[in-house]
Parts: C-alpha cells; sequence; structure tokens
C-alpha cells in the first residue's frame, strides 16, 4: 500500500499501526508537502500541489493508497474531489487523535475512514 501523507510526518508507530488496522504492508509513504495561499485561489495550488505526487494516471486508478489529508478543511475537501476524479472512487483515509495526557504531545491512529463504503451506504438513503 501507498500513503499518500497531506499532513505532518508518520512515525514508524503510526506505519505499525495503519499496518495493524489494514492488514496490509506500507510499501511506501509520499510525503507531499502541503501549504496554501489564502491570498490566491485554491483551485491552481491544489494542481501545483498533486505535480508533487509521482503516480501515473494508471496508478491512481489501480494502486493501493491510502490518504493522509491535510488537516485545512477546504484543502482536503478539494483534495477529495480531486482524488475521486483521479481514482473513480472515494480514497480510504487516516484518522489521527491526539494520544491522552501525553507530555509532549503527540498522535496515534485511531481508524481508516472508508470514504467509498460511507458514500455507497448514503446513497440507499435517497
Amino acid at each position: 500500500m501507498i500513503i499518500l501523507n497531506f499532513a505532518h510526518p508518520l512515525t514508524p508507530a503510526h506505519l505499525e499501526q495503519i499496518e495493524a488496522l489494514t492488514g496490509e504492508a506500507v510499501d511506501e509513504v509520499i510525503e507531499v508537502k502541503t501549504h496554501f495561499d489564502n491570498s490566491q485561489p485554491f483551485e491552481p495550488q491544489l494542481a501545483a500541489l498533486l505535480e508533487q505526487v509521482p503516480l501515473t494516471p494508471e496508478q491512481w486508478q489501480t494502486a493501493p493508497l491510502l490518504i493522509n489529508p491535510p488537516a485545512y478543511n477546504y484543502v482536503a475537501v478539494l483534495l477529495l474531489a480531486e482524488l475521486h476524479g483521479r481514482m473513480g472512487y472515494f480514497p480510504a483515509c487516516l484518522r489521527l487523535r491526539p494520544v491522552e495526557d501525553a507530555v509532549p504531545p503527540r498522535f496515534e491512529v485511531a481508524e481508516i475512514l472508508n470514504l467509498q463504503k460511507i458514500r455507497n451506504g448514503a446513497r440507499v438513503k435517497r
């Protein structure tokens, strides 16, 4: 599995947690430096951001991808719309949470959000 990381770096402990939750080995983590200028339109910045990702059109559609989305909500929703277009489905995403009472603060993998499953379940409610 390939992790596209649009957020803070993932630690070896995070990768172990991801492998335990998914039952899949993490083959590669692609770090994508994500910074948007609020004074500029976001769509061109998103296009520039995704140029950093070294995947072919075929890989976008066939590689086992897991997304660690950016925390900035506007960028995250734009990214998900673009990824759905490239992949043909919504990707699975990581959810990290703070470790309670940890000093210094640290995060753990809380769950894998299967966005496509959520989308499919919502379709029956239309």
